[in-house]
């Protein structure tokens, strides 16, 4: 379950880079926001699963 949320992480960063991107090509300031949404609930996601595998027993 953890490669999954992990993978689920990646691509939310992904897909929040790329709109974060595409707004700004654009001049859409609700496609920017959006994206930094997406991009920050990634980084959390990824940052709650490096918790957890730091407090896993080995």
């Amino acid at each position: 379950m953890a490669a999954d949320e992990k993978t689920q992480a990646v691509g939310e960063q992904a897909r929040g880079k790329v709109k974060k991107a595409v707004g700004g090509a654009v001049a859409n300031e609700s496609m920017k926001a959006e994206g930094r949404a997406e991009e920050s609930k990634g980084d959390l996601r990824a940052s709650k699963e490096k918790a957890k595998d730091a407090v896993r027993p080995k």
